[in-house]
């Protein structure tokens, strides 16, 4: 028995410094913009989220968001304008169609819709930008690594 109960400590001391990996794609004039105005507060949010600037949410290839899951991302957040009011017209309503079919696939393969979610806010929603990514950086906590990382990355994941 001390032998499991030494296992179990060390799987949950592992746990417990595992973060997410979490890629935040960024439309330019709103979602990127509030990212920009939450630095400028000063406002904190997780660290381990990477803000990648698109022209607009409609030009993110599903191809782009499959391929960081194959690579061993957590989880993915798509942050546009809000609907009614892309710059590109309708560029995040094609999004929202390509995001709703690409966690269609994610549950199919087995990794879980809720490792990508979709929002949309203004340029001076600072507050509403870093209340979205804690939320998304808790929910992928809770799934915990992604199955598809490799297997390096989720042995290495718990080692200091």
């Amino acid at each position: 028995m001390i032998q499991t109960d030494r296992e179990e400590i060390a799987i949950a001391a592992a746990g417990a410094r595992w973060e997410p990996r979490i890629i935040a794609f960024c439309c330019n004039y709103c979602a990127y913009a509030a990212a920009d105005l939450a630095g400028s507060k000063r406002m904190q949010y997780p660290a381990n989220v990477r803000v990648i600037h698109t022209p607009c949410t409609g030009k993110i290839e599903m191809e782009h968001i499959l391929d960081a899951f194959e690579k061993g991302i957590d989880g993915v957040l798509v942050a546009g304008c809000l609907e009614g009011g892309c710059h590109f017209l309708e560029g995040n309503l094609r999004a929202r169609k390509h995001i709703d079919r690409i966690r269609e696939i994610l549950d199919e393969i087995g990794v879980g819709a809720g490792r990508l979610k979709m929002v949309n806010f203004s340029a001076a929603m600072a507050p509403s930008f870093v209340e979205h990514v804690e939320d998304i950086v808790k929910t992928v906590r809770g799934l915990g690594p992604s199955p598809l990382k490799p297997s390096t990355q989720t042995e290495s994941a718990g080692k200091p």
